[in-house]
C-alpha cells in the first residue's frame, strides 16, 4: 500500500496541514469493496471500524500529511478569494494502474478556511454525493467516487439539526479552476507557477512537451469539460452550483451539492433553492462551462498571449456541440453525422418537452421498442399523436440506416438513475441508524443498464410533477 504525499509536500505553500478531527461514535456504515481493491488499500482497514482509528492518529499514513488546501472562485460570477477546504482534507495519493488517485475526507473539521464554520458535513449531503457520485461513474460520466461513508453520534445545525457524517471520496486530484484564480488574483506568481508546474509533471505530462506547455494545459481542461457537460446534458444530470471553485481541471463532476437528474423534461429546471435567478439552469449549463473557462484562462495570461488563450476557447463550442450531438444521438439509435438525425433527435426532445415526459424512461421505452412496429405503444404518451407519427415514420428509416439494435441501445440507456426521491428515501433509512435501502441503491446504480431494474420500483418516476429544489447547506 504505497501512499504518497506528493501535493502535501511540493506545494506546502498552497495548504495547511490539518488533523482530522473524528466525530464521537464515528462509525464505518458503507464501503466501496471494489474501488479499494482497485486502489490495493489493506483490506484491514475496512475490518473493526479500523479506518476510524488510523483518522485519529497523528502519525498514521493518513493523517500525518493531511492538508487543506488554498483556493478562491467565482461563486454565482462574483469572485471570492476567501474560499478553501473549509471542511476536507486531502490525506493522501494511492496508485490506481499508475495512476495517482487522491484519497479526501469530507466533513472532516474546522480548518483555517472555514471560514466561522463547523467544518462538519451532514449525513444527508455525504449519502448524496456517496450515491451520486457512484451513479455517474456507472453511466459513464466522469466524476470523483466514494470511497467509504462514517456516520456518527454526533448533530450539527443546519437549517435544522441533522446527524454528522463523514465520507473518503476519491479523484485524479483535487485541484480546481479556483486554485489558480487565486493565485493569479493574489499576485502570487511564484505560487502560481508552482501549481503550473506541479500540475504538468502530475496530472498532465503529455502537456508538458507541447511548443508551450501552458496552452496545451488550457486547451486539454477545455476539451476536458466540454465533453463531461456534453454528457450531463444527455443524460439529464443538472449540478446545481457551477462555481468555478466547484470545477476540476479534469473534467469531472465535482462538489456534489444540490444536484439532480431530470426527471419530467423541462429544459429551465433549477433544482438549487439558492439559484433564484436560475444561473445554473439546466440549460444554462454549456455556457456556464465556457464561462468559467474564461476565468481559468486569465490565470494563464502571464504564459500565453490573448490570442493563444482566445485560440484555445473557441474550440470549446464546437467540441461541445459534437460531443453532444453524438452522445443524444447514440441514446436514440442515430449517427450524428447525418444532419437529419439530429433534426430527429431535436424534435424527440421537443416532443419530450411538450408532453412533459420523464426524460431518461422515455429514452429506456424507446430502446425497448422495435422501430419496424408500425404503431408502437409509446405513441400513446405523447399529447401530439400526429407529430409523433411523422417523427415515428422518419425514425423508422433513420434507424433502418443505422441497423443499432434494442440490445444495443439498452447499453446506452439507463433503467435506473440516482432520482431525488430514491436518494431521499435512502437518507431517511440512514437517519435512522439503517443503510440497507442505501446498500440496495448502490447495487442498481452500479449496474443502471442491466434489464433485472426495467420492472423495479427504483426505475420509477416520482409521483410528484413539481420538481423540488436542494438545499446546498450540508
Amino acid at each position: 500500500m504505497p501512499l504518497t504525499h506528493h501535493y502535501a509536500t511540493t506545494l506546502c505553500d498552497l495548504s495547511t496541514h490539518v488533523t482530522p478531527q473524528i466525530l464521537r461514535g464515528q462509525k464505518l456504515e458503507m464501503v466501496n469493496e471494489v474501488l479499494a481493491h482497485e486502489l490495493n488499500l489493506p483490506v484491514s482497514w475496512w475490518q473493526d471500524n479500523q479506518i476510524t482509528a488510523l483518522l485519529g492518529q497523528s502519525v498514521s499514513a493518513l493523517s500525518h500529511y493531511a492538508v487543506a488546501q488554498k483556493y478562491g472562485g467565482h461563486q454565482f460570477g462574483q469572485w471570492n478569494p476567501t474560499l478553501g477546504d473549509g471542511r476536507g482534507l486531502l490525506l493522501a495519493e494511492a496508485n490506481c494502474n499508475g495512476a495517482s488517485v487522491d484519497l479526501h475526507l469530507k466533513g472532516a473539521g474546522q480548518t483555517p478556511y472555514s471560514r466561522g464554520a463547523d467544518g462538519r458535513a451532514v449525513l444527508r449531503s455525504t449519502l448524496r454525493e456517496y450515491l451520486g457520485s457512484e451513479a455517474l461513474h456507472a453511466l459513464g460520466i466522469p466524476s470523483s467516487r466514494g470511497l467509504c461513508l462514517f456516520s456518527s453520534e454526533e448533530t450539527v445545525l443546519r437549517e435544522q439539526l441533522e446527524p454528522a457524517a463523514m465520507m473518503i471520496r476519491t479523484a485524479p486530484s483535487h485541484i480546481r479552476f479556483g486554485h489558480f484564480e487565486y493565485f493569479f488574483q493574489a499576485g502570487e506568481t511564484d505560487k502560481l507557477n508552482a501549481l503550473f508546474d506541479y500540475t504538468l509533471q502530475h496530472h498532465f505530462s503529455e502537456c508538458a512537451q507541447a511548443s508551450n506547455p501552458h496552452q496545451a494545459l488550457l486547451r486539454a481542461i477545455t476539451l476536458r469539460t466540454a465533453r463531461l457537460i456534453a454528457l450531463w446534458q444527455s443524460y439529464g444530470f443538472v449540478h446545481g452550483v457551477m462555481n468555478t471553485d466547484n470545477m476540476s481541471i479534469h473534467g469531472i463532476t465535482f462538489d456534489f451539492g444540490p444536484f439532480a437528474m431530470l426527471e419530467r423534461y423541462d429544459p429551465k429546471a433549477v433544482f438549487n433553492h439558492s439559484d433564484y435567478q436560475g444561473r445554473y439552469a439546466f440549460d444554462q449549463q454549456p455556457g456556464i462551462g465556457l464561462w468559467n473557462l474564461n476565468c481559468l484562462a486569465h490565470s494563464f495570461s502571464g504564459h500565453c498571449s490573448t490570442e493563444q488563450l482566445r485560440e484555445v476557447l473557441t474550440q470549446y463550442e464546437p467540441a461541445f456541440i459534437a460531443q453532444y450531438q453524438h452522445h443524444l444521438c447514440s441514446r436514440l439509435g442515430l449517427n450524428a453525422q447525418q444532419p437529419s438525425h439530429i433534426n430527429l433527435a431535436n424534435q424527440w426532445l421537443a416532443m419530450l418537452k411538450q408532453s412533459e415526459l420523464d426524460y431518461n424512461n422515455s429514452f429506456r421505452t424507446l430502446a425497448g421498442t422495435s422501430y419496424q412496429q408500425a404503431q408502437p405503444q409509446l405513441r400513446n404518451d405523447f399529447i401530439n399523436r400526429q407529430a409523433f407519427d411523422q417523427w415515428w415514420q422518419d425514425y423508422q428509416v433513420a434507424r433502418a440506416e443505422t441497423g443499432v439494435s434494442e440490445s444495443e441501445l439498452k447499453a446506452v440507456n439507463p433503467a435506473v438513475i440516482p432520482r431525488t426521491h430514491l436518494l431521499q428515501e435512502a437518507i431517511t433509512q440512514a437517519n435512522s441508524g439503517d443503510f440497507t435501502f442505501a446498500e440496495a441503491l448502490l447495487k442498481a446504480f452500479h449496474t443502471p443498464f442491466d434489464t433485472q431494474w426495467d420492472e423495479h420500483r427504483f426505475s420509477t418516476a416520482s409521483q410528484s410533477h413539481t420538481p423540488g429544489t436542494l438545499s446546498c447547506s450540508s
